[in-house]
């Protein structure tokens, strides 16, 4: 091959190396802190089926992906960690206060149609899509029952928050087969190990 010839070869396939790593880049986010939501609590049970109410569920997954992140040695933050009532805008301060950090919004799901189940991950900002992304492919991978996919949203959490934010609805728990795979110790830590796998794969390395 000529020279020339070859060193325009050599550059178009470092330009190609080097975009493709931009593009890496563009998909993972920086972070050192976790802000866990766990929905409702207190006067607010969120959804009631099953025999199984929402705000139990919620602080359960959360505390479960407190303790995966700190093993994993990352920093949390807690919106609450008792059954009590936290108002929504309250959270988002509460979260706009750590630096560097990311906001996670654990809930369950409920319908009048109860055929439907599966995880779903909301998002409204471009970078709390790459975490959606990262965290429904995980629940999707890892947990039975998987995931309906990621959707837009402009619940107030996502909208008050500074940082790149999801809210995670992690089944429907007016279906009587999920609900009562939501009931077991072994699913929601299923759950919440699959929601640190999404948050670390969407973590820079």
């Amino acid at each position: 091959m000529h020279p020339r010839l070859l060193r325009i070869v050599a550059a178009g396939v470092a330009l190609i190396i080097f975009s493709a790593e931009v593009v890496a880049a563009a998909e993972t986010l920086r972070f050192s802190h976790v802000v866990i939501d766990a929905g409702h609590g207190g006067k607010d049970g969120g959804s009631v089926w099953n025999g199984l109410i929402e705000k139990k569920l919620c602080l359960d997954v959360a505390k479960r992906v407190e303790t995966a992140l700190k093993a994993k040695g990352i920093a949390t933050h807690m919106t609450r960690r008792t059954d009590t009532f936290v108002e929504l805008d309250q959270r988002a301060r509460m979260a706009n206060r750590v630096p560097s950090s990311i906001f996670l919004s654990i809930h369950f799901n409920g319908s009048r149609t109860t055929l439907i189940s599966g995880g779903e991950v909301y998002y409204r900002s471009s970078r709390g899509k790459i975490l959606a992304t990262a965290i429904s492919r995980s629940i999707k991978s890892h947990v039975t029952g998987g995931s309906r996919g990621i959707f837009p949203a402009d619940f107030k959490v996502l909208r008050e928050t500074r940082m790149p934010a999801v809210l995670v609805e992690c089944g429907y728990i007016s279906n009587k087969r999920e609900a009562a795979r939501c009931a077991t110790p072994a699913h929601r830590q299923k759950l919440a190990n699959a929601i640190v796998s999404g948050v670390l794969a969407a973590r820079s390395k």
